[in-house]
């Protein structure tokens, strides 16, 4: 298994670390080609990545939905339509578009074979958070197809403001992901819960290419 922690991508040594960390035949989702209908502020449809743009991920959340955050001179930038200050506190790792669960801060990601119902493994995940202040607040759950707990890390925090942080988790002695949890912060977007200590969004998303199940 190989775990990765990158803090404060602000730079390119942080863009080299995530490159060496990355999953080998790998799928990417960096949200900024969604259009402008299906972001902020429209929700994005949770099964986007499987039928529109076929990447074989479905989106889940005990919440009320997705968004991607609007792009500059269409809507307000990095969910400032959810929360007026939300842009001072956020940055992007590939400009310009975010992404978050709605009123919760949990995002669970099962794997399809790539435009179709059948479901699939993947080899690893990782995310990039922004905003991550905490050690304990930014976590990612890894999931066999038995509901078996492979993994679990925290990303790292990073101080101050518009700050970024990756974490991921590449899984090379045979185990498979079924489905992935993240847990983004403790603070809800769209939400009644306003409170708690830290409230973190996401940007890219990198995982292994999804296999289909025996």
């Amino acid at each position: 298994m190989t775990f990765c922690q990158v803090p404060t991508l602000l730079d390119n040594g942080g863009l080299r670390q995530i490159q060496q960390c990355a999953i080998a035949h790998r799928r990417e989702i960096n949200w900024d080609g969604v259009p402008d209908a299906f972001a902020a502020p429209n929700n994005l449809p949770a099964n986007f990545f499987n039928k529109n743009s076929p990447r074989g991920v479905v989106f889940f959340t005990p919440g009320s939905g997705f968004q991607v955050s609007g792009n500059a001179g269409v809507a307000p930038i990095e969910f400032d339509n959810l929360r007026p200050d939300a842009s001072r506190e956020f940055t992007t790792f590939s400009p310009q578009r975010l992404f978050t669960a709605l009123a919760s801060p949990i995002t669970e990601v099962l794997f399809f074979v790539p435009g179709t119902a059948q479901a699939a493994t993947s080899s690893g995940f990782g995310a990039v958070f922004t905003h991550v202040k905490h050690d304990d607040s930014a976590k990612i759950e890894y999931f066999d197809v038995n509901g078996r707990l492979l993994y679990s890390a925290f990303a790292p925090p990073a101080e101050g403001r518009e700050t970024l942080s990756f974490l991921g988790v590449a899984f090379d002695d045979g185990e498979e992901v079924f489905l992935v949890r993240i847990t983004s912060g403790d603070v809800e977007l769209g939400g009644s819960n306003r409170g708690g200590r830290d409230l973190v969004v996401m940007d890219d998303f990198i995982y292994g290419e999804p296999q289909r199940l025996p």
